[in-house]
């Protein structure tokens, strides 16, 4: 365990300080430091502890503070360790340097790092150790010669050491320059001069003589170098690994890989580790791992030559995804941080192949003839290059290379088929060669020969007149199917011969049934039908002529059908063919004659030929260009007889029928056409031979002509999912037309999308997407009323469209389309204009929709609180029937109390007239104000049935409450209603104390009538003030009636 001792100023004492236990606030050292005037040798032996246990910031506190101008005042005199200390952090942010990859970063550590070592020359320049530091930044830096002078000096000025005892800093930092130089030779003698002047060097040493003799090519000795380092050094284990990786073996390349992985484990951001095992993992397919590992290696390393390895890795992993576009960007920045094709070459080539890719042919010429200047037999660049040439038409110069490479390494196959393909129209006998060079070099390889080398080399056997050497090329390229012996026992089939038997397949079974296979691969049918390619057999050239169609070849198909008539003139399938295919060229002149020439070959009797001139017709009169209502009606009538003679010969034509309904609908006879459709679609359910979509599409368009949209939109929809898997773009352009006249918007948009979807490149769906939302957005706009969600869709849909033609303004001026641009920035501008409307119509909609929740909240809390209202009058009317009930029966209790007080009665009899007549006036007083209080009973019974039968039939009738939500009427009367019988309600409010009650009205009138009594009566009730029991405490009738018998009784003794 370590540890440092603080002396104590001014005392012989000391303060120990464990190393395992330094504080993590660097700040209580330093005070400790600053109030003992510690020495500066301590200050740094601390800061060089927190720097081994990786507390940075401590370590760069304690050495920033102990460079202050206060403590450099305090210990001007110790020169060395201020010097120590300076350096220290020179050394610190010169390490940050090299190790940050943010340029702005990186300049400012070098500003530190150079501040620093400047102060530490001010101090004592005769310091060795600001030199080494100061070279050390140099190199960095990449001021090669500077730093060699700096190296120089601090040896020269070395007075401590001589010649034969060198300083050997200054040995290893002119070992560093001259290997930066590329003189290894000098900078190995260096290392090694440094090493015996100290023999136990740091491990770098051996690690610098190691990379020497490995660029000197003495690779056993570098391996030994690096073999003796420390088994943990990333470097070495790197430099291993790549020499193991070269041996170009199985176990080489498995030992180097483990030597890699193990350095990546030591240390991952080793730029070299990682573009190695992206290197290793391109090969395995990893290409997530390669992206990952060249990102890293990029992030970590401003190595210009790592670099370019990096983005090297990067671009081709993207170039084997055919990602073309990323990979010739980091082909480029690759090539970026080259300074010259002969340090790194492979991106070169990779960015040439990325542009001839793309058909940039004179960038890609630039790029191979740089990777041609570094190596200039590379057969592949070479074929690359012979390539460009011939796609821009300079075939002298593609000829010359492609023999370049055909004597450069004359066992490449690929070669001789290239210049093979280069001179067959110019050299049919040198392309001939050719080909039978590369079909040899193939065969001697023991590779199996293409059939299309062999189907070449027969048909220019052919063209040559060497039909024999013809025949055995193709029977060989078919093998040993069943097709060659047809062809050696002489068994054709002449197709022409009857068409109509084409689905007559009895050969074919007889074959399976002998067990032999009649399938071909649809490689060997091009093989066959040159096979077939005899004098007097015209259906191979009209397959071939098919196939020539297929392809979008229209001149080769012409020719293969010229070929098909120098053998048959008058032949009707070879001229309908030609027809078909002049038509496609647009010479509607020649077509219609062609069409006749056939339709005569046949005597009239060919229905195609037949069929194809009533279709030409039928588009002429389309075609009319003037319109001429005579000429139109004159094409459509003869296509309507060709079509009706199709019928009369053979009643099941669909084709014909399909026809003689076109011809009907565009005359404006929708009805009879829709019946022709009808049945066309009724002959066509069923059958396998004949589908017949056109009949629903047709069907479709004479319901659209007839303005049935939605039926229009039925039948498109079933055609497309009953033939085209919902997968046809022209169909839904119907559709969407069809919505669109119904106004339709979002329908006809849905399927607008649907089509962009399938066609990407047709324009004319986007054009119909903008002109559609376009239209919807207006169409919104008018709307007298429209809710916020229409709004908002109204501002979505005119931003949308204008996305669209903008996008198709821009595509104008490349020509992708043939729309005016005029016209789009038409609809352009009128979308811009009234984008700003609707944006206010959008903002009043939601201003609208926030008032109208507003209100719909506050009528909803109205009724929740009328609802509470109506709940709080029923249970306010429940009380005061109870309360009345109440009073009833309480009074019939006083009633029967006072009869069981008899003996009272018979006192006041025996008093005289005067006391006998009062208390019959009372009695009959009290039997009235029941009988009162019971019809009253009995009438608010009444009154609240018939409240509940009106609030029951007008349950929104307005009822006029006070403040406490009580009808004010049926207050009054239950008051009454208490008063008459002798209760009060404490609960009623003091304002209606001043009402006066029945009770108070008939004291009045007893008092009136009771001459004998005395002037004045008791404020309170005869029956008590809030009595509710009738023999309470509070005192009742009886109680009152005593206590007057008492004073009489007291009078008379």
């Amino acid at each position: 365990m370590g540890c440092v001792y603080i002396p104590i100023r001014e005392t012989m004492e000391e303060v120990r300080v464990s190393f395992d236990q330094l504080p993590r606030d660097a700040s209580d050292i330093i005070d400790i430091l600053r109030a003992e005037q510690a020495p500066l040798d301590i200050w740094l032996i601390i800061a060089r502890e927190y720097f081994k246990r990786g507390k940075v910031a401590q370590f760069r506190q304690i050495l920033e503070d102990g460079c202050s101008p206060e403590i450099e005042e305090h210990c001007a005199s110790m020169t060395y360790e201020r010097v120590a200390i300076l350096n220290a952090l020179g050394a610190y942010y010169t390490y940050l340097a090299r190790t940050e990859t943010k340029k702005k970063e990186k300049d400012q550590y070098m500003v530190e790092a150079t501040n620093y070592y400047n102060r530490a020359s001010r101090v004592d320049v005769s310091q060795h150790s600001t030199w080494v530091g100061k070279g050390q930044l140099l190199l960095m830096k990449g001021d090669i010669e500077q730093a060699y002078g700096t190296f120089t000096m601090m040896e020269t000025d070395d007075k401590e050491h001589d010649e034969q005892d060198p300083y050997v800093p200054a040995l290893l930092g002119k070992a560093c320059v001259e290997f930066n130089r590329g003189r290894y030779s000098v900078s190995l003698e260096l290392y090694k001069r440094a090493l015996r002047v100290n023999p136990y060097c740091p491990g770098a040493v051996r690690l610098g003589i190691g990379y020497c003799r490995y660029k000197l090519g003495q690779l056993e000795k570098a391996r030994a170098a690096f073999e003796r380092l420390d088994p943990e050094n990333v470097e070495a284990l790197v430099t291993l690994g790549i020499m193991d990786l070269q041996a170009n073996d199985a176990v080489g390349i498995r030992r180097g890989m483990e030597r890699m992985q193990h350095a990546f484990e030591i240390y991952p951001y080793s730029p070299q580790a990682l573009n190695y095992l992206a290197n290793h993992f391109f090969f395995t397919g990893q290409h997530f791992l390669v992206e990952q590992l060249t990102e890293t290696a990029l992030a970590v390393t401003n190595h210009c030559p790592t670099k370019a390895h990096s983005y090297y890795n990067l671009a081709r992993s993207y170039h084997s995804k055919e990602d073309y576009e990323k990979a010739g960007r980091f082909y480029m920045a690759s090539v970026k941080e080259i300074n010259n094709p002969q340090e790194f070459v492979l991106p070169y080539y990779g960015l040439g192949q990325v542009q001839l890719k793309s058909g940039d042919f004179t960038s890609a010429l630039y790029n191979f003839e740089k990777v041609l200047e570094v190596s200039p037999e590379d057969c592949e660049t070479l074929k690359a290059v012979g390539h460009i040439y011939a796609q821009q038409q300079q075939f002298d110069k593609a000829k010359n290379v492609l023999k370049k490479v055909t004597k450069i390494n004359p066992h490449d196959p690929q070669a001789f088929l290239d210049l093979a393909e280069l001179v067959m129209s110019s050299d049919a006998r040198a392309a001939l060669d050719a080909y039978k060079t590369a079909c040899n070099i193939i065969r001697k390889a023991g590779g199996n020969v293409p059939l299309e080398l062999l189907n070449n080399i027969g048909v220019l056997q052919f063209e040559r007149g060497e039909f024999e050497l013809a025949e055995q090329t193709f029977k060989e390229a078919l093998g040993t199917d069943v097709w060659v012996a047809l062809m050696d026992n002489q068994k054709y089939i002449d197709a022409c011969a009857d068409m109509r038997h084409i689905k007559d397949v009895q050969i074919f079974d007889h074959l399976e049934e002998e067990g032999l296979p009649v399938d071909i691969v649809w490689s060997k049918v091009s093989i066959l039908f040159n096979l077939g390619r005899y004098p007097e057999y015209v259906d191979a050239f009209l397959r071939l002529a098919a196939i020539a169609k297929a392809r979008n070849d229209i001149q080769l198909s012409i020719e293969m059908v010229g070929e098909a008539l120098k053998v048959k003139e008058k032949c009707p399938n070879a001229l309908s063919l030609l027809g078909n295919l002049e038509l496609k060229n647009d010479e509607w002149v020649k077509a219609k004659e062609t069409f006749r020439a056939a339709s005569e070959a046949a005597g009239g009797n060919d229905s195609y030929a037949s069929l194809c001139l009533g279709n030409w017709n039928y588009f002429a009169a389309l075609r009319n260009e003037k319109r001429s209502s005579k000429l139109e009606a004159t094409h459509l009538e003869k296509a309507k007889e060709l079509f009706l003679n199709v019928l009369n010969k053979n009643n099941a034509n669909l084709y014909a029928a399909n026809g003689v309904g076109l011809v009907l609908a565009e005359k404006g006879q929708f009805d009879a056409a829709k019946d022709v459709f009808s049945q066309v679609q009724e002959a066509s359910i069923g059958t396998t031979h004949a589908q017949m979509p056109d009949a629903w599409m047709n069907f479709g368009h004479v319901n659209f002509a007839q303005g049935s949209f939605e039926d229009a939109v039925h039948m498109y929809e079933h055609c497309m999912r009953k033939f085209y898997y919902n997968t046809e773009a022209h169909i839904l352009l119907y559709l969407a037309r069809s919505h669109y006249e119904a106004e339709q918007w979002q329908d006809c948009r849905k399927a607008l999308l649907r089509a962009i979807h399938l066609a990407p490149s047709n324009y004319t769906f986007r054009f119909n997407l903008g002109v559609v939302m376009q239209k919807f957005s207006t169409s919104t706009i008018n709307k007298s009323r429209k809710n916020v969600d229409e709004a908002r869709l109204m501002v979505s849909e005119l931003e949308n469209a204008i996305r669209v033609f903008s996008l198709l303004s821009a595509a104008s001026n490349l020509q992708l389309h043939t729309f005016d641009k005029k016209k789009i920035d038409t609809h352009l501008g009128y979308c811009k204009h009234i984008i700003e409307t609707a944006k206010i119509h959008r903002k009043a909609a939601e201003s609208e929709d926030k008032m109208n929740k507003e209100r719909a909240k506050l009528a909803h809390e109205a009724a929740v609180a009328k609802e509470a209202a109506r709940k709080a009058e029923e249970e306010e009317k429940l009380q005061e029937q109870w309360k009345s009930d109440s009073g009833s029966s309480k009074r019939k209790d006083r009633m029967r109390g006072e009869d069981d007080e008899g003996g009272h009665e018979e006192k006041r009899r025996r008093k005289g007239g005067k006391r006998r007549g009062k208390e019959k006036n009372t009695a009959s007083h009290y039997e009235t104000e029941e009988m009162e209080v019971d019809r009253m009973g009995d009438h608010e019974e009444m009154e609240e049935e018939e409240a509940n039968t009106s609030y029951e039939e007008q349950p929104n009738k307005n009822i006029d409450r006070d403040d406490e939500g009580r009808t004010r009427d049926d207050d009054g009367d239950a008051q009454d209603l208490l008063a008459a019988a002798g209760l009060e309600d404490s609960d009623v409010d003091d304002d209606m104390a001043d009402v006066p009650s029945t009770a108070a009205r008939l004291r009045r009138g007893w008092s009136e009538s009771d001459e004998e009594e005395p002037a004045t009566l008791p404020e309170s009730s005869p029956f008590g003030e809030n009595s509710t029991e009738p023999n309470g405490s509070g005192g009742g009738a009886g109680d009152d009636n005593d206590k007057n018998n008492g004073v009489a009784d007291d009078d008379e003794d």
